[in-house]
């Protein structure tokens, strides 16, 4: 690995410590709560959503995109929502980024080579979703059917649909992109939308991945500023040539808008803040020694 894929690692491990500290904290805090003391921080961290939509776009870095005339709609969002300018992917190529952020690792996927369905039974974002009674399903461009674990198919790749190698998760969760629903009350609870390989910024310019967003899930974007719900907009990876730093942007009434972050974060730190903002009480694989988004919500 990069030195610039070790260097969330590190800087995980230190946030660890960091973590271990506060709990011990917190417990002080706690205790001193049963005592008829106060405490301002009773609330967690992390807001809870009622609806949450990841969309994941490709292979480009921050500057490509964050500033860009190219992005005129996912600036808005910047404007309207939180930017998060310090966030990393993990690795080079594409395939194993998604597990990483689907399960906290990358289930030892090392290139972009179409694998054997439900080859996993490692915990993940949906099989903990599922478990807890709560709401799943992903949303995928050009997928030819529902369920369909074809490699490709035409605009479509599997690649960028890490739930299909896990076995605990219900092939059946899989959407076409025709199934999203126009009534955003019924989405279920977490969701993420897989633009196809043109969409999503790979073989196409940033403007179309933009106008593609705008267009697609804009109105969704605009119904959570005022449905307690969240639109989440990162990247997989950047081109290489910028450290693996990723445009993210976080958007919808639970977040300040306006804001930012400048604390490093990667992949892993966006799924363990996605876990906890559905109040999950396993963290999947790197999550679990991850750290919370923090410093841009609402409350």
């Amino acid at each position: 690995m990069s030195g610039s894929s070790a260097r969330p690692g590190m800087l995980r491990r230190a946030r660890t410590a960091v973590a271990s500290a506060t709990a011990f904290t917190a417990a002080a805090v706690g205790l001193w709560t049963g005592l008829g003391g106060t405490s301002a921080h009773a609330a967690s961290a992390v807001p809870t959503p009622d609806h949450v939509i990841v969309v994941v776009f490709e292979n480009h870095a921050y500057s490509q995109v964050i500033g860009s005339s190219s992005a005129p709609y996912i600036n808005s969002l910047v404007s309207g929502g939180a930017n998060l300018t310090q966030m990393y992917a993990e690795t080079h190529p594409s395939q194993p980024n998604y597990f990483a952020l689907f399960s906290g690792s990358t289930q030892g996927i090392t290139d972009d080579s179409c694998y054997t369905p439900g080859f996993s039974s490692a915990a993940n974002l949906a099989s903990e979703q599922l478990a807890a009674g709560r709401t799943w399903a992903s949303y995928n461009e050009t997928l030819p059917s529902q369920g369909s674990t074809t490699c490709s198919s035409g605009n479509y790749a599997r690649k960028h649909n890490p739930w299909f190698g896990f076995s605990n998760v219900p092939t059946s969760t899989a959407k076409t992109f025709a199934q999203f629903p126009t009534d955003y009350s019924t989405l279920p609870q977490l969701s993420f939308v897989t633009p196809n390989l043109c969409s999503d910024m790979h073989d196409c310019s940033v403007s179309t991945g933009d106008t593609w967003l705008k267009n697609n899930l804009g109105a969704y974007a605009t119904w959570a500023k005022t449905h307690n719900s969240l639109l989440v907009v990162t990247m997989d990876e950047d081109n290489r040539l910028a450290g693996n730093r990723i445009p993210t942007v976080l958007y919808g009434q639970p977040v300040t808008a306006g804001s930012s972050s400048a604390t490093t974060y990667d992949h892993y730190d966006l799924l363990r803040t996605l876990e906890d903002g559905q109040g999950l009480t396993a963290h999947a694989g790197n999550a679990a020694s991850s750290s919370d988004i923090t410093g841009i919500w609402t409350s």
